[in-house]
């Protein structure tokens, strides 16, 4: 390990040397300085690793060298060492980004730990981290030949997920390695657990709750208050962004509750969203809406019809009180609702579509710069936060709050990143969808999917006479036809797509949100 390097900054100086006898044994070289100005001259010309500053010097102050080092290197950090308790000192040296503020007389062990706190803090995290995940690896594995039922498999996801996040902040690839085969093993055997029961849930409602089940279940409670409520639907939303986001939003909301479902398949917007805004499945729509519907070879937008959807689901419960309804794809969308948020407090419902995190998703497959910048789930995750923290969305959050509306945050479906490339091979007419697909005379790898024979029974429309068939690609495959089969499996690698059976495409989160 490379010795660390402190510039101790203290107009008593000499009176620190059993200070720095005690850090020289625990490997740390300390250079010694008695005034601000001598301070500045050595760190302009030396390099150092932190700071250690006595606020109360004679000449240039502490607080004034701490200004000037900050103009040298914002980045170095800095350690405030002062007797003085006033509120006000301290608001100026936090205000100034100081690292640390200690009081003296402080003791050498004081100062080891808030240096192990500065400077080691990432490697020391890291190493509790590999350290327990390694203790937890062999009872996750062993616990997944143990999940009875959905409830179950949701658990188990959220522990994954756990993990994800918390072995992201690792420089060694090495481990992130382990736990995206421990993860691709799950996803198997979760879509094992979906063939096994998709039929039976749809036929006999005893399961998960579902995108047409959400609305009746978790929204019509929540509208029974007469407060004003924004129903927020962020197109794309994998369980794992919600909680990088969660972060931002606490600031102007606290989480009421957090409830899982299922999206419905195939995990894809034209389904899920359509099934989400009108409480039925896609079968039940093409039957009772057939002027809404449209088929997957259909020519048109598919979900040009979710508010009339919504309206007809309202009307079904009693809900008669004015809605509205904003898809929100440009930016000039969402800076109309934010200014005219008010005028919606009257209404039993404001809903909003927010389709940007569908964009990055559709981006990666087509632009070689979102490529680079979402290369992996940890990259797709910051990609995410970095747009929400400067987006519309958040203010839109935020003037929502200062408005006094309870929000209901969901999705429709999430991603996966694919990397197994599977052959398929279909007529003219089979659906385009990498995740899906829809059609007849349909030839695969029966390893990678799940066979859906019979639409009716997995309440899915068959458009294509009693040959109607659709297979859906399982844990991380995604569909290349037989035809330039190398050059569209390389095109798709990598890319995060949607329409199959995975944890992060059909277990997402529904939450209520109450303002601060």
């Amino acid at each position: 390990m490379n010795c660390i390097k402190i510039l101790w900054v203290d107009d008593e100086i000499e009176l620190l040397k059993p200070h720095f006898l005690f850090l020289k044994e625990r490997g740390y070289e300390t250079k010694p300085c008695s005034n601000g100005l001598d301070a500045l001259d050595l760190i302009k010309n030396q390099d150092f690793d932190i700071i250690l500053l006595d606020e109360n010097m004679p000449g240039l102050s502490g607080l004034e060298t701490l200004d000037e080092i900050k103009n040298i290197n914002p980045s170095l950090p800095i350690v405030m060492i002062t007797k003085n308790e006033e509120e006000q000192i301290m608001d100026e040296a936090i205000g100034a980004k100081i690292s640390d503020y200690l009081i003296k007389p402080v003791n050498p062990n004081q100062i080891l730990l808030s240096l192990k706190k500065i400077l080691d803090h990432k490697s020391l995290i890291a190493d509790k981290t590999v350290f327990n995940y390694q203790k937890q690896f062999r009872e996750i594995s062993k616990s997944l030949i143990d999940l009875k039922n959905h409830e179950d498999w949701i658990e188990y996801f959220k522990k994954l997920l756990y993990w994800d996040l918390e072995l992201e902040s690792l420089e060694d690839l090495s481990m992130l390695e382990v736990f995206k085969t421990q993860m691709q093993e799950a996803n198997i055997q979760f879509s094992k657990f979906i063939e096994n029961n998709y039929e039976n849930w749809m036929e006999s409602n005893n399961g998960p709750t579902f995108s047409h089940q959400v609305f009746k279940k978790f929204v019509f409670p929540e509208l029974k208050s007469h407060k004003p409520c924004l129903l927020l639907m962020i197109d794309n939303l994998r369980y794992d962004q919600w909680k990088t986001i969660l972060p931002e939003i606490k600031e102007y909301y606290k989480i009421e509750s957090e409830n899982t479902y299922f999206s419905i398949l195939p995990t894809a917007t034209q389904y899920a969203r359509n099934s989400f805004f009108a409480g039925l499945t896609p079968l039940e729509i093409s039957n009772r809406y057939p002027q809404w519907w449209k088929n997957d070879t259909d020519g048109g937008g598919k979900n040009q019809h979710e508010f009339d959807f919504l309206k007809a689901q309202c009307e079904k419960l009693g809900i008669n009180r004015p809605m509205s309804y904003h898809k929100i794809t440009q930016l000039i969308h969402s800076q109309q609702l934010i200014k005219n948020l008010q005028n919606h407090k009257h209404e039993v419902l404001t809903t909003v579509v927010y389709n940007f995190v569908d964009m990055i998703s559709h981006a990666k497959t087509e632009m070689e710069v979102i490529k680079e910048l979402a290369s992996d789930n940890k990259a797709y995750r910051s990609l995410t936060l970095s747009w929400f923290k400067n987006s519309p969305l958040k203010e839109l959050i935020k003037k929502a709050s200062a408005l006094d509306f309870q929000i209901l945050l969901t999705t429709d479906h999430g991603t996966i990143n694919v990397s197994h490339p599977s052959e398929v091979i279909g007529d003219k007419e089979t659906s385009m969808n990498l995740r899906y697909k829809s059609g007849k005379s349909l030839t695969y790898e029966t390893k990678d999917v799940i066979l859906c024979k019979s639409p009716k029974k997995y309440q899915l429309p068959s458009f294509y006479g009693v040959n109607s068939s659709y297979i859906f690609a399982k844990s991380d495959s995604y569909f290349v036809y037989k035809n330039n089969f190398n050059h569209y499996a390389k095109l798709f690698n990598n890319t995060f797509q949607h329409g199959g059976v995975s944890f992060e495409e059909m277990i997402i989160p529904f939450v209520v949100l109450k303002p601060r």
